[in-house]
């Protein structure tokens, strides 16, 4: 895997041993960071990746111009792959990183994002079903914010009734869903 674009572009990316992860591919995120580029300034904004991983996610929005990002991930081989890429990049001053559950760490979380992106188990139901609500429902997302929901190609993420989902983008098994808070009528 390596950095698609932006500063640290053409990068490595030190990805989990083992089969505990699914990292989304060099191909999938390409396509969806293109898709970002032209709908959404990456410049100065604040990023949460939630499921982790190696990071990929959040180190390619770095790369582009993101101010700061928090990583949340729960297991061992993961949280090492992150610590070496963050090392590696010389990003320590401009990352989080979170070892916890993600649902017990939202109950908590109280800081803001502009940017966030969830890329769980592909069978894990509760993000299909419950993730878009607790992150909108939170206070975690400024007005204009976009969370993006990886899954399997062929579910469907269920958004909340104060929530558009913006776009449905497939590459090959993975489906990202781009979701925002619905503009207030008044």
């Amino acid at each position: 895997m390596r950095i698609i674009s932006g500063t640290y572009r053409s990068r490595t990316i030190i990805t989990p041993k083992g089969d505990a992860t699914r990292p989304t591919t060099d191909r999938a995120r390409e396509s969806l960071f293109n898709i970002l580029s032209h709908s959404f300034d990456l410049e100065g904004i604040r990023v949460l990746d939630l499921f982790a991983g190696s990071g990929a996610f959040g180190l390619e929005s770095l790369s582009r111009g993101a101010s700061h990002v928090t990583f949340v991930e729960n297991d061992r081989k993961a949280l090492e792959a992150i610590a070496a890429n963050i090392k590696a990049f010389d990003t320590e001053d401009i990352t989080t990183v979170i070892r916890q559950d993600v649902y017990k760490w939202l109950s908590g979380a109280s800081k803001t994002y502009d940017l966030v992106f969830a890329d769980p188990p592909y069978d894990d139901d509760r993000t299909l079903a419950q993730l878009p609500d607790i992150l909108f429902s939170r206070g975690l997302l400024l007005p204009n914010s976009v969370v993006i929901c990886e899954h399997r190609t062929g579910s469907t993420v269920e958004p909340p009734p104060q929530v558009d989902v913006l776009r449905v983008v497939t590459v090959g098994e993975a489906q990202f869903t781009l979701l925002t808070r619905k503009p207030e009528t008044g």
